[in-house]
């Protein structure tokens, strides 16, 4: 909230317009008109920061159709009556707030603020006939007794008028069933979970005190810990656990805070976690800004695959280096959709059972979150995926585009004969998971396939990343046991890539069965000799272990060196020297793995 309009709407001699005189001029006013101007009062004199304009009303100067216009524009009402004057009060029911309430959407109700002036002029309080107006309409926030006359609560009367917009209560707590409304529940719900580090369940003393210091810059000193679980101990048997705060125990204090009049308390948390006052997570909080150069591409750096491993292992409960379908669920409820299908599975490196392991790396974590390597594919999807797990909250960043790391363009790497890079595209039909044909294949529902497959190889001690196009290498597939099948990828060769200088490699598929004479013009090794490319590399997925990886090696290493893959494609020593190093992923169109299924 930016600016804050407030509209004082109230019948004729109850102070108002000495009231907004009095708070200007900080005297009573001897002379006072129909109706103050409008005043606006600098950001820089209020508690919040917010610069306010006070509008005030005249049934003697300004028409109904006036009156309206301003209840619209209005952010907050003051309904002013007189304390000694009971029709005053009446009129509060019986005619402003159905007025406002006519004039104003039902989802959207404009928080008001009941002032009862002349307090000088009485010795007793008009709170006792004010409560149950208050109990009756959930839009009012709350009540003060002032007095213009000598300055009584005039301060206070515009602080309350400026929390009602800025803290209002109506988004979070139901007045009658005195409890929280469930959008406040389950905002609150994913910032515990977000909180809980080690996800037992439980907020111990070094997690409430990083939740401290993130919501409200300052730490808490253990006596005041103490006290605040004791509090939750006296009022709640299940709110406190292992000396540490439960979800119960978190949600108690919010609704306290609520109904002590500490709104700003909980709304300091949620918008520190990225709400806005309809408590969703805001278009700021989920994507900003990040600006990508043309034909630069978008990585997930160090510091980001570190904070998934930690998502990971957070999760991994039975510390069994893969997540269960419960654990997996359990990580996704921070998340208000399931950003997972049931082809998953088949797409990354999972267990026997099938579930995704972290093989000694977060990248699977990686993959899982931000949805196959997202960051390479849709960047905007990552950082929602990153705003969803708190990813600026854990690693204090100013936002989630702190994980990203644009890389430079393209041209300069050819240029200069390296790259910085760490994920490279490459076009390639086949499977990956280090599964054989007769493991994965027979047994994959049709819904449960997927378009992508990840997992693992080495190269040149460097950790690189590999998945599918607009590509910086491209793999031809052809079926050895198919006499037709070279000829579809000679001429894509022919028709996309003889003149360019992407790297390509030939890849004869099903090298388990009888090799077929193709019917081209050329055989695959005169092909490739011909256009200089390496002999075709024979793979195949029909074997009782694991397929061997070597190809991927070959393919992430010309994607990482294309000005050497041509010079050295016949030099085994380049290739012995690149099967050596770190982890490599590669994304891998499924579709022609599907055909080679069905011919098989």
């Amino acid at each position: 909230m930016t600016n804050a309009d407030w509209n004082f709407l109230l019948v004729p001699k109850v102070g108002k317009t000495s009231l907004i005189m009095s708070l200007v001029s900080e005297e009573f006013p001897d002379e006072v008109p129909l109706r103050a101007e409008e005043i606006t009062i600098p950001a820089d004199v209020t508690p919040e920061r917010v610069p306010t304009h006070i509008v005030d009303y005249s049934e003697a100067e300004q028409s109904d159709e006036q009156l309206y216009q301003e209840i619209s524009k209005a952010n907050v009402i003051c309904i002013v009556y007189s304390v000694n004057n009971k029709k005053s009060i009446e009129k509060v029911t019986s005619h402003w707030i159905p007025l406002i309430n006519d004039r104003t959407d039902k989802d959207s109700r404009v928080p008001l603020i009941l002032v009862g002036n002349k307090s000088d002029l009485v010795e007793h309080s008009s709170m006792e006939t004010i409560l149950p107006i208050m109990n009756q309409y959930q839009d009012i926030e709350t009540c003060v007794e002032c007095s213009a006359k000598n300055l009584k609560n005039i301060s206070e009367l515009f602080y309350y008028a400026q929390k009602a917009v800025l803290h209002p209560t109506g988004p979070l707590y139901c007045p009658e069933e005195k409890e929280l409304k469930p959008s406040c529940i389950k905002s609150l719900t994913r910032i515990f979970k977000v909180s809980d580090l080690d996800n037992d369940g439980v907020l111990n003393d070094n997690e409430l005190n990083f939740f401290q210091r993130t919501c409200f810059n300052t730490p808490l000193a253990p006596q005041a810990l103490e006290d605040v679980k004791n509090v939750v101990k006296r009022n709640m048997s299940d709110g406190v656990k292992d000396n540490g705060l439960t979800l119960k125990g978190f949600l108690f204090l919010h609704t306290l805070f609520i109904q002590r009049g500490r709104h700003e308390t909980t709304w300091t948390v949620l918008r520190r976690f990225g709400y806005d006052d309809d408590l969703e997570l805001t278009q700021e909080y989920l994507f900003p800004l990040l600006k990508i150069p043309p034909d630069c591409t978008t990585e997930l750096n160090h510091n980001a695959y570190l904070f998934l491993q930690s998502v990971f292992d957070k999760h991994d409960k039975d510390r069994d280096c893969a997540l269960s379908p419960e654990e997996v669920k359990d990580l996704f409820k921070v998340f208000p959709y399931m950003p997972w299908g049931p082809d998953v599975n088949n797409t990354v490196c999972t267990n026997d059972q099938g579930w995704i392991n972290v093989s000694g790396v977060p990248l699977p974590v990686d993959v899982s979150v931000t949805r196959l390597l997202t960051t390479y594919l849709d960047v905007q999807r990552s950082l929602e995926y990153l705003g969803y797990l708190g990813y600026s909250i854990i690693c204090e960043q100013e936002s989630q585009a702190a994980a990203i790391t644009v890389t430079r363009n393209k041209r300069i790497d050819l240029q200069k004969k390296q790259t910085q890079r760490s994920v490279f595209r490459c076009n390639v039909l086949g499977a990956f998971l280090g599964r054989n044909l007769q493991v994965s294949g027979k047994r994959i529902r049709e819904d449960h396939k997927s378009f992508y497959a990840i997992s693992t190889t080495y190269v040149y001690g460097q950790e690189k990343y590999l998945r599918t196009s607009p590509v910086d290498v491209v793999c031809l597939v052809y079926d050895v046991n198919n006499p037709r099948s070279f000829e579809y990828a000679a001429k894509v060769y022919k028709q996309y890539f003889i003149d360019s200088k992407t790297p390509c490699v030939v890849i004869a598929a099903k090298s388990d069965l009888h090799e077929v004479r193709q019917h081209y013009s050329l055989s695959p090794h005169e092909f490739c000799r011909k256009h200089k490319l390496h002999p075709p590399q024979p793979f195949t997925c029909n074997t009782t272990e694991a397929p061997s990886k070597d190809i991927y090696t070959r393919l992430t290493t010309m994607a990482m060196y294309p000005h050497m893959a041509q010079a050295d494609l016949k030099n085994s020593t380049f290739w012995l020297r690149a099967s050596v190093g770190a982890t490599v992923f590669a994304v891998l169109g499924f579709a022609m793995y599907r055909a080679l299924l069905k011919q098989r």
